[in-house]
């Protein structure tokens, strides 16, 4: 093993979050000075646009929240939601329909955020029980919307991925479906408002999913993230081809965050799919995950010396700080293992080397300027396509700069789907092309 001194590299401050970076605020800073607090701010209230939140109602939580203190984000939160879902129980009993619908979707988004930073604990009962009441109260709003939402489960092995069906009108014309996952730390509901409200707007159809390592599949399943992830995405392909809705030469499949490796991944072997967008494009994960570690993390990793001391030094900040502790807690959570070197070391195989160029369909890569998450994976997977493929860059100043433009959903989907819909039309005009 190399020779390094430990204390010197634990002493690198941006170590403990190499992925999520704490050494510099984020490009827009939202109420809070602590970086993820200040960006999981960003994306609550981001779904303003979209039904998932209210400006005034974020800003009062977020001024209730003792900034970095995880157990006060998760009550302040807790308490918005818990209103706002009493508040659309008296709505649909007094059948004022559209506003308990816009109300409970807003409760919904609030749980999500209030469970967001409780993985440093993974058997606290509060993450089933918010997560749940996160589900209940988007269900509740999608029966009252003004479009078909209907919950599916899609066979996968032995058991199956759950998901939303939505669908323009109920007519059954056949239009194209949008396959959409999350990626790292999201949901099926928060996808909704993250795109799929806006892409019905559009005319097209959405199939939402959560695969492992994702949102029920990863808390009640208890099924950890696979990087195979073709192996998903074609079971959903396959449900989706036995709707009468689905237009079979117009399926594409979108995916965020670390689904910006896991979609062009599924998108490399599965050929059914016509059209790929990685919002924001991952080309390595584990090279990302380390890219501020001495060039011998590997030996780190693999030493149980080196890796006990590393771990020790990583688990005091998972169990205190948002930024950085979080990445390795939900991390842990999310692909079962048992320390953060372990961790690091299952990211191994979250690469695109020799499947980038397998990828036949259109293919949009998507990245933002100020995204402190993967920086430059975007570019690298762009450049690594052979495929028809595209590179739409958000830029700085233009408030859509930060990671998966959140924040800026109006301003994202309106490029994204754009772009999505001159390539439909394209093979609908030209079904060989």
């Amino acid at each position: 093993m190399a020779s390094f001194n430990f204390r010197t590299f634990l002493a690198v401050p941006i170590i403990l979050g190499s992925f999520f970076t704490s050494s510099t605020l984020l490009a827009v800073d939202c109420v809070f000075k602590n970086p993820q607090f200040s960006f999981q701010c960003l994306r609550t209230i981001g779904y303003t646009a979209t039904g998932g939140a209210d400006i005034g109602e974020c800003l009062d939580t977020a001024h209730r929240i003792k900034d970095g203190d995880l157990d006060s984000w998760y009550a302040e939160w807790l308490k918005t939601a818990q209103r706002l879902e009493k508040t659309a129980d008296s709505f649909l009993a007094e059948k004022h329909l559209d506003s308990a619908r816009e109300a409970y979707w807003r409760a919904s988004n609030y749980y999500r955020t209030a469970e967001f930073f409780l993985h440093n604990h993974p058997d606290d009962p509060h993450i089933i029980e918010t997560w749940r009441k996160s589900r209940e109260c988007f269900v509740k709003g999608a029966k009252l919307a003004r479009h078909p939402i209907t919950p599916v489960r899609i066979p996968f092995e032995k058991t199956t991925l759950p998901g939303y069906l939505c669908l323009v009108d109920d007519s059954g014309a056949k239009r194209p479906l949008l396959i959409i996952h999350t990626g790292f730390d999201g949901t099926a509901e928060e996808l909704y408002f993250e795109i799929g409200a806006l892409a019905l707007e559009r005319g097209f159809n959405c199939l939402i999913f959560e695969g492992p390592g994702q949102g029920e599949v990863i808390r009640v399943q208890k099924i950890p993230f696979r990087p195979d992830w073709e192996n998903v995405v074609s079971p959903v392909v396959d449900f989706a081809l036995k709707l009468k809705e689905v237009d079979p030469d117009r399926i594409g499949l979108i995916g965020f965050s670390l689904g910006g490796y896991l979609a062009p991944r599924a998108a490399a072997f599965e050929h059914r799919i016509k059209l790929c967008v990685a919002n924001g494009g991952v080309y390595d994960f584990y090279a990302n995950a380390i890219r501020h570690c001495p060039p011998h993390m590997d030996e780190i990793l693999e030493n149980p010396k080196a890796s006990a001391e590393f771990d020790k030094a990583i688990m005091k900040c998972v169990l205190t700080n948002a930024d950085p502790g979080w990445f390795f807690a939900n991390g842990m959570f999310t692909f079962h293992a048992k320390s953060p070197s372990a961790f690091l070391l299952k990211l191994k195989p979250y690469n695109m080397r020799g499947c980038a160029e397998k990828i036949k369909c259109p293919t949009l890569i998507v990245d933002s300027e100020c995204d402190k998450d993967c920086p430059g994976q975007a570019k690298q997977l762009f450049d690594a396509l052979q495929c028809p493929k595209k590179y739409m860059l958000f830029t700085k100043g233009t408030g859509s700069e930060e990671h998966c433009q959140m924040g800026a959903v109006m301003a994202s989907n309106e490029k994204i789907l754009n772009w999505i819909g001159k390539r439909f039309s394209e093979k609908a005009s030209n079904p060989d092309k």
